[in-house]
This record gives C-alpha cells, sequence and structure tokens, in this order.
C-alpha cells in the first residue's frame, strides 16, 4: 500500500471583495485569527480633530459662543465623514498566495508569496497590507503598499498588480492557516482608517525534523553471516523456493536452474527477491495511563512527544529510503490516514475519533513505501497531537497471544517502537506483539513507567533509554551497537 498525499506546489485563492461584500467563508477568519475582521477607525490626525472637536463644542455650550459652535461641528463632521468614505468606497481586488515550498520542516524557513491585482476601474492609492497567521508563525508588521493602477479588461499588467512576500520559520511541526490577507486604506486627507479581510486562509504544513541515520536501513534489522542465511531460507515467503514453468517472454535470468533439473523442464522464478522488505514503527500517540490526571500529566511531557514524533520520522524516512515498506502502528486513536480531512479542506468536518480505536488491536497499521510515502508520512505526522485511548475492540485476555490475532500486523517483522508514556494495556500489547518482531526495538522516554519498561524487557524487547535532550543519530547508533551485542551473545 502506497499512501501518498497529494500537497501540490503552491496554494492560490482568487476572491473579489467590495465594501460592501463579506468573506466567502466566515469560518476560516475565525479559525485563523480572532481579530481579522473588518476594521474602520480614526486615524491619529482624525482623532485629533474629534478631541479638538468635542473640546470646542463644550466651551462653546459653556460660554454660550453659538459662532464656536459652528467650528465643533466641522471639526466633529469631517472625520466622519472620512470614516463613511473608508467603508463605502469600493475596493475590488484578487489575491493569490503561493508557499514555496508548499511543506516545510519544523525550524526552516519558507517563502510567503501574496500577488493582489486590481479589478476596479479606477485607481488604488494609499493602500496598506498585512497577512494573518496562526500562533506559531509570525507575519511582518502593517506596511504600504504600493499604487495599483486601473484594471486593463481581459489581462493583467505590472502597472495594476502588485506582488509582496516575507519569510516564515516555524520552529515547531503543526498545520498553521496563514491569512485572510487585509488589505486597508485612508482617506485623501488622512483621517480615517479601513481594513478588509481579503481571501481565505491556506494550511501551510511543518512537517517534523528529520534526523540523517547512520547505515544504510537495513544493518540494524537483521544479523549477519550463516545464522541469518539460514533464517533467510526457512522463511516460508523466502522467493527462492518459488518457482514455476517458463513462459514466451520471461527473462531468462529468472530461470530457477535446479529446479530446472527436478522438474526436466524450464522453470523461473515467480518473483524476484522482495523489492520492499517490511518493518513496523509503533508510536505511542496516547496520553498514558494516568487517570484523571492524564491531560496535565502528558502537557509537562509535551517536549518528550515532539521529540518521539521527530525519532518516529527520522526512522521511518531512513527505512524508507533503505527500501523497505514502512507500517505505522499507532497506540492512540489514528490520526494517520491518507484521507482525513484537513482544516481549510472543502470537505465536512471529520471526527477523528469516528470508528478508529488506534492501538494493536485497533485498526490495521498505515503503510508507506517509497519516496512518495516518505512526503506523506512526513505530512501526516505534522497533523498528529497527543489523543485519550479510545476504546478498545477486543479486551486483552492475557493469553500472550499477539494482538488481534496476528492477522493485522502481519509476519515477523523489524519493529521498532517508540514510546513516551504508555499505559498497563498497551504494554500488554506490545508485550504480546514481541513474537512477532524480530528484532524488536524500543527507545524508551524516561517519562515511562517503570514497571512498564522492566515487563518490556522481560518480553525481549532491546530498550534504548532517551531523555528529551538525547540526539536522535546517536540513538540509532546505541540501538544497532545493543542489537550487535546481542547477536554475538546469541
Amino acid at each position: 500500500m502506497n499512501v501518498t498525499r497529494g500537497t501540490g506546489s503552491q496554494e492560490r485563492s482568487r476572491v473579489v471583495l467590495s465594501s460592501a461584500a463579506s468573506v466567502a467563508d466566515p469560518a476560516f477568519v475565525t479559525r485563523a485569527t480572532s481579530r481579522t475582521g473588518r476594521l474602520a477607525r480614526p486615524t491619529l490626525r482624525g482623532g485629533l480633530f474629534l478631541g479638538v472637536g468635542g473640546a470646542v463644542l463644550i466651551g462653546a455650550w459653556a460660554f454660550d459662543i453659538r459662532d464656536l459652535i459652528f467650528v465643533a461641528g466641522v471639526l466633529l463632521l469631517v472625520p466622519l465623514v472620512a470614516l463613511g468614505y473608508v467603508i463605502v468606497h469600493p475596493l475590488r481586488v484578487a489575491v493569490s498566495r503561493v508557499f514555496r515550498p508548499a511543506t516545510v520542516s519544523a525550524g526552516l524557513g519558507a517563502t510567503v508569496t501574496i500577488q493582489i491585482h486590481n479589478l476596479a476601474q479606477t485607481p488604488l492609492v494609499g493602500l496598506r497590507w498585512r497577512d494573518t497567521a496562526a500562533s506559531g508563525v509570525t507575519v511582518p508588521a502593517t506596511q504600504a503598499l504600493r499604487a495599483l493602477g486601473p484594471a486593463r479588461p481581459g489581462r493583467q499588467t505590472t502597472a495594476d498588480t502588485a506582488v509582496v512576500s516575507y519569510d516564515v520559520s516555524p520552529p515547531r511541526r503543526g498545520v498553521y492557516p496563514v491569512g485572510p490577507l487585509m488589505l486597508g486604506r485612508v482617506d485623501p486627507f488622512g483621517l480615517a482608517y479601513s481594513e478588509w479581510p481579503v481571501g481565505a486562509p491556506h494550511d501551510l504544513t511543518v512537517t517534523p525534523r528529520v534526523t540523517p541515520l547512520p547505515g544504510n536501513g537495513v544493518s540494524i534489522t537483521r544479523g549477519e553471516g550463516s545464522r541469518h542465511e539460514r533464517l533467510r531460507h526457512l522463511n516460508n515467503d523466502s522467493d527462492e523456493l518459488i518457482a514455476r514453468e517458463y513462459r514466451p517472454g520471461d527473462p531468462m535470468r529468472r530461470v530457477n536452474w535446479p529446479a530446472t533439473a527436478r522438474h526436466g523442464e524450464i522453470m523461473v522464478r515467480q518473483e524476484e527477491q522482495r523489492s520492499h522488505p517490511e518493518a513496523r514503527v509503533v508510536l505511542d500517540t496516547t496520553r498514558g495511563g494516568r487517570g484523571p490526571d492524564a491531560g496535565r500529566g502528558y502537557a509537562a511531557n509535551s517536549a518528550e512527544f515532539e521529540h518521539a514524533i521527530e525519532l518516529a520520522a527520522s526512522i521511518a524516512v531512513h527505512l524508507l529510503d533503505g527500501g523497505f515498506r514502512v507500517d505505522i502502528v499507532e497506540l492512540g486513536p489514528c490520526q494517520l490516514v491518507a484521507a482525513r480531512s484537513r482544516p481549510g479542506d472543502s470537505a465536512g468536518s471529520h471526527d477523528p475519533d469516528e470508528g478508529r480505536h488506534g492501538g494493536l488491536r485497533g485498526d490495521d497499521p498505515v503503510s508507506f513505501t517509497g519516496p512518495e510515502g516518505a512526503r506523506a508520512l512526513l505530512d501526516a505526522l505534522a497533523q498528529v497531537v497527543p489523543l485519550e485511548q479510545a476504546a478498545r475492540v477486543d479486551a486483552w485476555s492475557g493469553d500472550g497471544g499477539a494482538p488481534g490475532g496476528g492477522s493485522a500486523l502481519g509476519r515477523q517483522i523489524p519493529t521498532f517502537a517508540v514510546l513516551v508514556d504508555t499505559g498497563e494495556a498497551d504494554t500488554a500489547d506490545l508485550v504480546a506483539l514481541r513474537s512477532l518482531c524480530q528484532p524488536a526495538v524500543a527507545f524508551v522516554f524516561d517519562t515511562m513507567p517503570g514497571r512498564a519498561v522492566e515487563r518490556l524487557d522481560d518480553a525481549g524487547w532491546q530498550s534504548v533509554h532517551l531523555t528529551r535532550a538525547s540526539g536522535i543519530a546517536e540513538a540509532w547508533l546505541q540501538a544497532g551497537q545493543q542489537g550487535g551485542e546481542r547477536r554475538g551473545q546469541d
């Protein structure tokens, strides 16, 4: 199963607004920021006019000077007329926004380019712009926009179009809504300022950091020497033991000569050596077994959780680069579903817990293969958050059998578990899963309960202990060293 999620190289929005129009989808504005509504206010100059006018009016009323009442009325009326001008005066533009790159790794930079095209037959002068974004993305302050000439019917020119850009560098993974663009203008006398939201937000996907790991992704997943050769040939799935009759068009390099000699006719191998060996990554996405204090307890583990996501991403990408098909198993409710609706999508909202139970006895693993699978996996991991453990499909009976009967998890393959704070039920399932893992490596953070780590060790898991400050490449090397020592002892 090759799971892919199209990210596209750019995201665009074309929305036409007038002074009396509203944003096409108000939900987008609310989600992006709570302060992106239409705004009209006096400028500093307009505020001075109103203040002086009010003071003159009070003085004229107190001293019964009718001439000053007229002056006060003018001072008060002019800013109000200016406010009406910036509110009613039409503003028709089309806005497109492009992210380069469309998906960025946490801590790296991306460029947001915004194109503003005047659709009105009159020039637009004195505009100001600012972009809006969710918390975590820093956008520049309000800046002046050059004058836009009148629109040319049927074509777009540099005179009626302005392009602005800025750089962002989100420090943490996630999906950040960027937009809508806020366009503001002042009246000709500079007494009033009005601002409109233009266009809909677009999601900037920030994927977890991926640390290059040493090795080719294969050495840690299997033994060496004659022992490995014996195990490979005892594997019922070994391709060398599968042969069939020769068919016209079969390449001669597939001829199985021993089988040909035994059967007296040309036999060829059914398949080449498996192009996608398999590996499994178990990711702890639950809030652990802390009972009513789960939420407060896990908040303290947020740094460990983010480090765990980066570790899982690095391991999975390393294995995918090595030609593996990687199955991702979440201990919490499933979040790595390719068809899951994302913020900003036109599809209706979807409850991430609906029909999904996660865990080793829940949904089938989500599989990724190849470079496209690596991109899809990172895009999906950008949205993973710690969730409460959903109800199990079937209660663990404690019989030591493989979770789910092993039907969903397949045969014995290399397994790497990244664990932050597993509860008792998940720990029991991991113990039962050990029979389907070779090797079985558990990267355990110091937030893991000691009893759970002991049970994993007793079951034969190879535990690699980590803290939030541990290096990912160093942890991978440590796993390889420990695995080599175990193979040497065997």
